[in-house]
């Protein structure tokens, strides 16, 4: 064999080796799976088309899977193994429980794939590689803030409803309701358990599934409890459309104040129809498309993300929106917030 021969052939064998040495990506497409608490929350809604829009623009591919209800730990669980077994570079995952679905996160990572959590952080955080959320105790307080500024002296004598997610007390959850009442004045007992608190000024807890209907009932259980009721914290907008309706249906919506946390443009209308008095804002196109530049990122170079200065997750950002400002509480109002929100 000639030397030039041998040469080209050394060469060839080198390029084939370095063609089957090349990241998964590079032969096909990057799997990204995206798992949500449900399909039906417009949140969730808005998070799967950010993360689809990222996806096509970057060519990956999303497999998208969500649980039947808010709360369905066991149906997320067949969501990861399903992705692990598909050979996904990264999961992107907002738990319906926080603790449950640790051992099955766990298989993820060892098995390699890289899991950031969306939005709900795990129990404990670093059982995901990331977390990209809002703070939401500074959306709960910014909206706790607002209504004692609101409210002035009457805020002594508030007849607070607390309207949550669910029992299982996910860091969420627990997370806007304790930054509420940190927000109104309230001493907090345990800073990471919802309902422990023993100011007299709150009526009760009720839950409501995340969900308009939830919202309703729970607001009627405790305006049962108390018919004074006149402060109203919401898990989220749609809960807090549901206890609009109850308000309404016995007389009480023009004398209650009605906060929330989401930023939902359908959220934002009923801020600027008075519904709502104030909400904080998030970002969950932003989280579910930055989680899809990580993953890639990460099935090119093995790097992670880093979390934002000072915050054990990386921080996409909170805006109070109100059409009623109060000094020394930053705010957008309605308007603006309608050509921003979930982007």
């Amino acid at each position: 064999m000639s030397r030039s021969i041998l040469r080209a052939a050394l060469l060839a064998g080198f390029a084939s080796l370095a063609l089957s040495a090349a990241p998964a990506f590079a032969q096909g497409k990057v799997v990204i799976g995206l798992i949500t608490k449900t399909n039906t929350n417009p949140f969730f809604v808005k998070m799967r088309e950010g993360a689809e829009a990222k996806a096509k623009e970057m060519g990956a591919e999303l497999r998208s899977f969500a649980g039947k209800v808010d709360g369905d730990n066991q149906t997320q669980v067949e969501a990861v193994e399903s992705l692990i077994a598909a050979g996904a570079k990264g999961i992107l995952i907002t738990p319906s429980d926080s603790r449950a679905i640790v051992p099955t996160i766990e298989k993820a990572r060892k098995a390699g794939l890289l899991v950031i959590a969306l939005d709900t952080p795990l129990d404990p955080p670093n059982a995901a590689d990331v977390t990209f959320a809002t703070d939401n105790f500074k959306a709960g307080e910014l909206i706790g803030k607002w209504a004692l500024a609101t409210l002035g002296d009457k805020a002594k004598d508030a007849k607070i409803a607390l309207l949550d997610l669910n029992k299982n007390q996910i860091s969420v959850d627990v997370a806007r309701d304790q930054g509420f009442l940190k927000g109104f004045g309230v001493d907090l007992a345990d800073p990471k358990k919802i309902g422990d608190e023993k100011d007299a000024r709150i009526v009760g807890n009720d839950v409501t599934q995340g969900a308009e209907e939830g919202g309703r009932k729970a607001m009627e259980t405790l305006l049962q409890k108390n018919p004074a009721t006149n402060v109203v914290y919401t898990i989220n907008e749609p809960a807090a459309a549901g206890a609009y309706q109850a308000l309404k249906a016995v007389g009480k919506e023009k004398g209650a104040l009605v906060v929330s946390v989401d930023g939902g443009c359908p959220g934002v209308k009923n801020v600027k129809s008075g519904v709502i008095g104030a909400t904080s804002m998030q970002f969950p196109l932003l989280m579910a498309s930055k989680g899809v530049e990580a993953v890639i990122e990460f099935a090119r170079t093995g790097a992670k993300p880093a979390t934002t200065p000072g915050l054990d997750f990386f921080n996409t950002g909170v805006e109070l929106v109100t059409d009623k400002p109060v000094q020394g509480i930053p705010s957008i109002t309605s308007e603006d917030a309608l050509k921003r929100c979930w982007g």
